[in-house]
């Protein structure tokens, strides 16, 4: 340890986004049990804090994802503070208005689409150089299933979450020849706060295309997400994991 702060030799370096709760602070627990300390960032920098102060190691930053002048500063404060930068698992997300097209509002589609793509985009970019620089980086980028199967009244997040899917795959081939693994996650309705942004008739009808019966849990997400940020995640990059129980589509 030097000036309280942690050597980067003592584990891999974590930004985890949308970290004050949900599927990223279930992700970060899950890290932090491997080794890995890092940075939570959230609108919420209190949350954020709060949420860091409960893992060993931990920091957590105010970050606006869609302001690119904050994800710079945010990635400049997490790399000065920890040495380096080895994960980014991108999971700041809204599911915006329920709201049919004719009826949705330019500034709720720009909102979400800012906040869920435009936020990837930029954390991502912020971070390749740091990525790049490490024996093994990754990137974890959540989507959704209903990036893939498309959800009635939620055009704005569907188009979202599937642009998310396409600039995985698309940055994956960037980065092949590097030691940079880049990959997604759909995952079906989860048990968080997100879901809670849902009328109670529409999480309920997304929980009956699911034949296990239920809505998936943040610790069963990070599973996959932490093997997908792992060093033995070698040889799959730019795919997208399924996470549905199953889902039927209709």
């Amino acid at each position: 340890m030097s000036n309280g702060q942690p050597e980067a030799s003592n584990g891999r370096i974590a930004v985890v986004t949308g970290g004050a709760g949900g599927i990223a602070i279930a992700t970060a627990r899950r890290l932090a049990r491997d080794g890995v300390v890092g940075a939570l960032w959230d609108l919420d920098g209190r949350g954020a804090e709060a949420a860091a102060s409960t893992l060993d190691g931990w920091i957590g930053l105010a970050c606006d994802v869609t302001d690119e002048k904050a994800v710079t500063d945010a990635t400049k404060a997490t790399a000065d503070h920890f040495g380096r930068i080895d994960i980014l698992v991108n999971g700041a997300g809204v599911t915006g208005p329920d709201a049919p097209l004719a009826d949705y509002r330019l500034s709720d589609w720009r909102r979400v689409t800012a906040i869920n793509l435009d936020g990837t985009f930029l954390c991502c970019r912020a971070a390749i150089p740091h990525l790049v620089a490490s024996p093994a980086g990754r990137i974890v980028n959540i989507s959704s299933a209903a990036g893939k199967d498309g959800n009635a009244n939620l055009s704005a997040y569907a188009a979202a979450k599937a642009g998310v899917m396409a600039l995985t795959k698309s940055l994956g081939k960037e980065l092949a020849m590097t030691d940079v693994r880049v990959n997604s996650i759909t995952p079906t309705v989860i048990d968080t706060d997100l879901v809670r942004q849902m009328t109670p008739d529409y999480a309920a009808s997304v929980v009956e295309r699911i034949p296990i019966g239920r809505m998936g849990r943040p610790d069963e997400v990070a599973e996959l997400i932490t093997w997908m940020a792992s060093p033995a995640c070698t040889f799959t990059t730019g795919a997208v994991f399924d996470l549905t129980g199953v889902r039927i589509k209709y």
